[in-house]
């Protein structure tokens, strides 16, 4: 800054007011179009969970009404956090901390026609995001002792579209990266007193621990960020060739907490009997080009920390020219991180926090291509490391900064890029969802115009969701359609189960209806092929692939 800044800069008064309207544009972006966009399964399953309700009292292989299908969205005045955990620990495979935090803010706002307030849900998950502003500055200042680095890591998850994917959803993935900050700073303290030869404090040990556990508590995948650390603790030890000197022990009796705080979950993880059908998603075989995919997949979600721009718009001449703009933003981009980085590096500082951050990746590498569980496919699972990326690019735009060529206005153009990035994701053209209930009930509105019964295979609670979706937008449009109902047909080992189950469903039901048989994974029914089928291939409406059969 120029010096006629520096008399404002040096006031007690600037530095708080500034992090302050970093925290204001912040939350300001996460809590626009809060609603905007539908809930998706994953979202469906923190409502039902976090009001202490279940998916199991929804009735299976029968028609329904839509009503039915939404009483687990209907807040219970009786249900209590134990009712949380009871079910949450045989329904899902989540550790309970962010649904008891929920089940608690919830209750603070009033129903939507009977059914959870879906504002009142994502908000909390919002606020939790625009705290990791002022606690990653927090982070940048501890590791770097640099104002200027802990400001500019702040302004960067202010606007983040990643960041902003994660806080506008009703998910507990940033209450974990605010123990990923939390944990992150605790490790750093530890690596300066590795390297000064000192005494960790025990009140900083004890905290670590006490951390690490609560990220447990909120998410299992924060384990991989543990993992990360003891890389970069052991790479350090064999560098000093010393495992017994003053800080050592105190690292150790940290491990040790966080492993005990880790293991008492275990059990209830290894006999979890929805655990393996719930992350089949991420478990599938790879053949061919499909080898290459995590590493595509993994390069977009590192791009979209810093900026998207709607290259997800319906309109193929906004998708060309965002898909450009942000190529030649890259190619400028690029060596001005690089440089920066580059700087940087001869900082410890900054050694750890790229250990840290690479250490992160290659288990996730690990993980894809060696384990057959490909972590890349969910690019929310980056929270593990996200806030290192944002305080280290924080460091290298410092140095671009302090450049005379120009380095204030680079620095503000990668800012405004990062905030048109952000106005992208909260207009759903970047990010998008990828299930949209309301433009499918707006195709069934469309095309039928008498009763409607919609037909799915059940395997988990996933596809309840799915179908949630589409009653929860009947219910609250109002919708014209003349009336709905829904088939779960539960399946098995053997497809064929759902087919002979909706068979004998169809028989029962009177005519004339039309039959949409959605994201259905089965033999059509016989019964089915009677009616007159309206296409002859499968059709798709975000996340909802779907065939019709007009049954008069």
């Amino acid at each position: 800054m120029s010096e006629n800044w520096q008399p404002v800069i040096n006031q007690p008064w600037f530095h708080p007011l500034l992090l302050l309207v970093w925290f204001l544009i912040g939350l300001g972006l996460r809590l626009t179009n809060l609603t905007a966009k539908p809930p998706w399964t994953d979202e469906f399953s923190t409502l039902v969970f976090s009001l202490g309700n279940s998916f199991l009292p929804v009735p299976l292989d029968q028609a329904i009404a839509p009503d039915i299908l939404l009483q687990p969205l209907q807040p219970q005045p009786t249900a209590s956090i134990s009712d949380v955990w009871a079910h949450l620990s045989y329904e899902t495979n989540h550790p309970p901390l962010y649904f008891f935090l929920a089940h608690w803010w919830m209750q603070l706002f009033p129903t939507q026609q009977g059914l959870v307030s879906l504002w009142g849900a994502r908000s909390l998950a919002a606020i939790l995001g625009a705290a990791s502003i002022p606690a990653i500055y927090g982070l940048g200042w501890l590791t770097f002792r640099s104002r200027l680095i802990a400001h500019l890591a702040a302004a960067i998850m202010a606007v983040s579209p990643y960041a902003i994917f994660l806080a506008q959803e009703a998910r507990h993935y940033t209450l974990a990266i605010l123990w990923v900050i939390a944990s992150v700073a605790c490790f750093v303290i530890a690596t300066r007193h590795i390297q000064n030869r000192t005494q960790i404090p025990i009140a900083t040990t004890l905290a670590w621990v006490v951390i690490n556990a609560c990220g447990i508590a909120s998410h299992y995948f924060f384990v991989l960020t543990l993992c990360s650390q003891a890389l970069v603790l052991i790479f350090l030890a064999w560098r000093q060739r010393t495992f017994l000197s003053p800080p050592w022990l105190r690292i150790y009796a940290a491990v040790v907490g966080t492993v005990v705080s880790g293991v008492v979950w275990l059990p209830i993880f290894l006999h979890n009997s929805y655990g393996d059908k719930l992350t089949d998603w991420i478990q599938q075989p790879r053949q061919g080009l499909e080898w290459i995919s995590p590493l595509f997949q993994a390069f977009a979600a590192w791009v979209t920390m810093l900026f998207l721009l709607p290259i997800e718009s319906p309109q193929i001449a906004i998708v060309i020219l965002s898909g450009l703009v942000m190529l030649i933003f890259f190619i400028w981009f690029l060596p001005k991180l690089i440089r920066g980085i580059k700087v940087q590096l001869k900082q410890p500082e900054t050694q750890i926090l790229s250990g840290f951050i690479l250490s992160a990746i290659a288990l996730f590498f690990v993980f894809t291509y060696f384990l057959g569980i490909d972590l890349t496919r969910g690019a929310r699972y980056n929270f593990v490391y996200f806030p290192a990326v944002i305080v280290l690019l924080g460091a290298s735009l410092a140095v671009s900064w302090h450049s005379p060529n120009n380095g204030k206005k680079a620095v503000a153009i990668v800012w405004l890029m990062g905030f048109c990035s952000a106005i992208t994701v909260i207009c759903n053209l970047g990010y998008q969802k990828y299930y949209r209930p309301d433009l499918f009930l707006q195709l069934v509105n469309n095309t039928s115009q008498v009763r409607v019964v919609i037909a799915t295979t059940q395997i988990t609670h996933v596809q309840i969701g799915e179908m949630m979706g589409i009653a929860r937008e009947w219910k609250l449009q109002d919708s014209s359609s003349p009336s709905l109902q829904f088939i779960l047909a539960h399946q098995d080992r053997n497809p064929h189960t759902s087919t002979t189950t909706l068979n004998n469903i169809l028989q029962t039901l009177p005519k004339p209806f039309d039959l949409w048989l959605v994201n259905f994974h089965a033999p059509i029914a016989a019964e089915a092929e009677k009616c007159l089928a309206d296409t002859q291939s499968l059709a798709a409406v975000n996340g909802y692939e779907y065939k019709i059969y007009h049954c008069r």
